[in-house]
């Protein structure tokens, strides 16, 4: 009987195929006292156990570096070594030998003790990409458990068949069939085997759009769908399985009309991106001779590389916070963060990278070390530039190393999360403390441009003050509508709340873009919005010239301004976010 399950859709496209089933990540844990005499002994089981996951992770690395880039993506490599600072990390290992040491838990009991702890600090998190990383360290910790038990990788991967035309499949065939995987989750490490198969498609129980399946399905470019909470234990082996990664849906055991129809589907979406990326080098230019700048997002240097490929114009946000996280409080030094900006740019060729300063602090710690209780409602709290003013010392450090960075290409600097003006003449003065140590030293420095995230409503709402400080604006909708609703985007419970076609929100992003270009001054949008198909013609026909997006997202984008009037856009636009009702607004 047909069925379907729904979850989130993560990356575009049709798989069509049999089902294989990832046997249950989760593995049974026994919990008992160990005498006192045992201590040492468990505490070297877990070790031994961890160095013998850290060799398999450091020969993934070895196999993966000799793949070209479209047998193992960079965010595949960058999630393995993400892996291995998990198992290296001290809290964990800290935590488990407390939990030995001083309550006398088994090993394996110690271990998912303090797997529990830290996760609880990534449930915190405001950032879901981060809160989504406890999904990795529950895997490392898993493949740990699994080699203290002795059991191997919870699936294998099938043998290496050539792929047919799924689009011309029937149900009564049985050879030369594509498979799809269904798993309650996959690490990355089982990842890369499965991609030396036939997989068409993956289906996974947990997960977000920031979950590593996610990233590296869709930098294969793999229909995927995660989120799908119960399918691993709906879905039989050898069902057959469509998943419409566009819809966030797997149909189970489908008709044959519904199979037919599907295959009618998939040949289409093979002809639209077989003509998208014909558009890779095509300028993005609208109907009427509007020039739109199309930028990437990217969270490492090694990322500045898919956003070449994709034909992004430049990088409109680098998330500096990435190369603070996870340190057990040993923040990167100036030569180290000077390096790491250079790589990136070098990396853009010449193409500007706009790098922003830490957006970090009690919402999203460095590390346990770091963290403070006492904060009730981080997201409300000591973070982003309030947290690096805090820390003038540290700002300046990082400062200095962009302000080096920028002798190398062009280079923006973007602070975050300003509200007061007062803020904004101390960040200004940082800045030109910063130059003036880098002169007392010597050491040669460029002129970067100054910009500022609109993401608080106060911001919004005081454009004049800001535009007379900085070069340039960038709104972040994803902080802008979890403010301006009061919207707290960690609580499920009030998830569906979070609605960027709120009017309240987009009279202040309208507001922002029509101040910017009034006064001349640039402004791009960074946040979800600016890779979300739907919103490019709203945006458009507000008068947003510069987009900044997931790498992924840039050609489909690009392909709805190269169709776009924006002189026809603008008055719609208007009513747009003039209606009380603005999503029936745009479907009318």
């Amino acid at each position: 009987m047909t069925f379907a399950v729904h979850g989130l859709a993560v990356a575009r496209g049709i798989a069509i195929g049999r089902a294989v089933l990832a046997a249950s990540s989760r593995i049974d844990v026994a919990h008992y006292f160990v005498d006192a005499g045992r201590v040492l002994s468990e505490i070297a089981r877990v070790r031994s156990a961890r160095d013998a996951v850290i060799e398999e992770i450091q020969r993934l690395q070895q196999t993966v570096a000799l793949m070209s880039a479209k047998e193992a993506p960079q965010e595949l490599s960058a999630i393995l070594d993400v892996h291995l600072m998990l198992l290296q990390d001290k809290e964990l290992e800290e935590g488990v030998k407390h939990w030995i040491t001083d309550r006398l838990y088994n090993a394996e009991w110690a271990l998912t003790t303090q797997l529990e702890v830290i996760s609880r600090q990534f449930d915190e998190m405001e950032d879901p990409y981060l809160r989504e990383r406890k999904a990795d360290l529950e895997q490392v910790v898993e493949r740990i458990l699994r080699y203290m038990k002795g059991v191997a990788s919870p699936v294998a991967p099938p043998p290496v068949r050539p792929a047919p035309r799924q689009q011309d499949l029937q149900l009564g065939d049985t050879e030369d069939v594509p498979l799809v995987l269904v798993a309650h989750d996959l690490s990355p490490a089982d990842m890369l085997q499965f991609k030396q198969s036939v997989f068409a498609g993956f289906v996974t129980d947990v997960g977000g759009k920031t979950s590593h399946t996610a990233i590296v399905a869709r930098s294969m470019d793999i229909p995927a769908v995660v989120g799908a909470r119960s399918a691993s234990q709906l879905v039989r082996q050898d069902d057959w399985v469509i998943i419409d990664g566009d819809a966030g849906v797997v149909i189970v055991d489908p008709s044959a009309i519904i199979l037919a129809e599907y295959g009618f589907k998939q040949r289409r979406g093979d002809l639209e991106r077989e003509r998208l990326a014909r558009l890779r080098h095509t300028p993005a230019i609208t109907l009427d001779g509007e020039r739109v700048e199309l930028l990437a997002n990217i969270e490492m240097p090694e990322d500045a590389e898919a956003a070449v490929k994709a034909g992004a114009a430049g990088v409109g946000l680098f998330r500096s916070e990435f190369l603070f996280m996870g340190r057990q409080g040993h923040l990167p030094d100036e030569e180290e963060q000077y390096q790491a900006y250079r790589k990136a740019v070098e990396g853009m060729q010449g193409l500007p990278v706009t790098i922003r300063t830490v957006d970090i602090g009690a919402d999203k710690p460095l590390d346990d070390t770091r963290r403070d209780a006492s904060h009730l409602n981080p997201a409300l709290g000591l973070r982003a530039i309030r947290w690096s003013l805090a820390d003038p010392a540290m700002f300046r450090t990082q400062l200095r190393a962009i302000l080096r960075a920028s002798v190398h290409g062009p280079v923006h600097m973007m602070i975050p999360m300003l509200a007061h003006g007062s803020e904004i003449r101390h960040t200004l003065a940082l800045i030109d403390h910063a130059r003036a140590e880098l002169d007392n030293t010597g050491i040669a420095y460029g002129n970067p441009q100054i910009g500022a995230m609109i993401e608080i409503p106060a911001a919004a709402l005081t454009l004049p003050l800001f535009l007379r400080y900085f070069d340039f604006l960038s709104i972040g909708t994803n902080d802008l509508i979890q403010y301006t609703l009061a919207i707290d985007r960690a609580d499920e419970s009030v998830a569906h709340l979070y609605d960027p076609l709120h009017p309240a929100v987009l009279r202040l992003v309208a507001d922002t873009i029509t101040e910017c270009r009034r006064r001349g001054k640039g402004v791009s949008i960074c946040g979800e919005m600016a890779g979300d198909i739907s919103m490019t013609r709203l945006l458009l026909g507000l008068g947003l010239r510069s987009f900044s997006m997931h790498p992924a997202q840039i050609l489909a984008v690009k392909q709805e301004v190269l169709r776009s009037d924006t002189g026809r856009l603008a008055p719609w636009a208007q009513r747009v976010v003039q209606a009380e009702d603005p999503a029936a607004a745009m479907a009318g």
